[in-house]
């Protein structure tokens, strides 16, 4: 399997998360430990870093390449911190959180994770192949109408429908079960471009479905307000705007103050506290996006709690 990955907005997060020498990180997505190994990097020996991985084949990775006493694995979803850390006894004690919401590049370019629409393999796209359905498997058990919602809801894809009446009549005379032939079945209905293929919105939004990526994140940021420490960072990176849109209105959410509503016993000034202080958004430069073009659609947010 190609081991290369080359993490996104490095210095931006490393940067973002403040990092404490002695303090206590989560890398809530491991990958090929790219970010991991920088805020090891600028811890002391006391220093702790948790990290989160459902994919088996980066928790074994880790295993074989980081050896380190100040690092955690935890094989599972980010949207299990909350009880993991409680676990370890850490609520509260978090200085930073760093999630990367980009598949990585091994990921990728593993034929037989399913995620690629550029080379042929098993329609898997699974995070976690040790549990749920495969892509090929809810392609064939949903109906046209649930897979054209799934594509335009996940991807905005205009074209969902018209995609979802091509791959159900492919299954009429055919078993659907290579990315290829997706892959060639959306070409057919989406116009080649320029610096995009025909395939990424639906191959990204039934990827998102397969693996529950948006109900992850959504309980992951909530949990994040009771994991963190005072003033302690959550950072997020995001590759496209349904993503970002989340990040965004959790953050803009929790750090608006606002009025108590009547009836209320008079509290300090009147204000409701809030969980959080928007740190802002920052782009990938120029200069990454030509040594790395997964990274030009990279938005990293940045927010501390109060």
């Amino acid at each position: 399997m190609p081991e290369h990955h080359q993490s996104v907005m490095f210095s931006e997060s490393m940067c973002a998360l403040n990092i404490k020498t002695d303090g206590i990180y989560i890398d809530a997505t491991f990958g090929r430990g790219g970010h991991a190994r920088g805020i090891l990097n600028k811890l002391s020996k006391k220093g702790r870093l948790i990290a989160f991985d459902q994919d088996i084949n980066a928790i074994e990775y880790a295993n074989k390449s980081l050896a380190d006493n100040r690092l955690t694995l935890v094989h599972s979803a980010f949207s299990e911190m909350l009880s993991i850390i409680t676990k370890q006894g850490l609520i509260g004690r978090i200085d930073g959180i760093l999630i990367d919401l980009g598949v990585s590049s091994p990921q990728l370019e593993n034929a037989q994770r399913g995620f690629s629409f550029r080379v042929d393999g098993p329609l898997d796209m699974r995070m976690n192949q040790t549990t749920g359905i495969s892509a090929a498997q809810w392609l064939r058990s949903a109906n046209e109408e649930e897979i054209a919602n799934v594509i335009y809801q996940f991807s905005n894809e205009k074209k969902s429908r018209h995609i979802a009446n091509k791959i159900k009549k492919y299954q009429k005379n055919h078993v659907l079960e290579t990315t290829l032939e997706l892959a060639n079945i959306v070409s057919k209905v989406i116009k080649k471009q320029k610096n995009k293929h025909p395939a990424t919105r639906t191959f990204q939004a039934i990827r998102i479905f397969i693996n529950q990526e948006l109900k992850q994140l959504i309980s992951a940021l909530e949990q994040s307000k009771d994991i963190l420490s005072k003033n302690g960072r959550l950072s997020v990176i995001s590759f496209h705007s349904i993503e970002d849109r989340i990040v965004k209105r959790f953050i803009q959410k929790n750090s608006r103050q606002k009025p108590f509503p009547k009836g209320l016993p008079i509290i300090e000034h009147g204000i409701e506290k809030t969980y959080l202080k928007d740190l802002g958004k920052h782009l990938t430069s120029k200069a990454e996006i030509s040594n790395n073009k997964r990274a030009r659609s990279a938005i990293l947010r940045v927010a501390s709690k109060n």
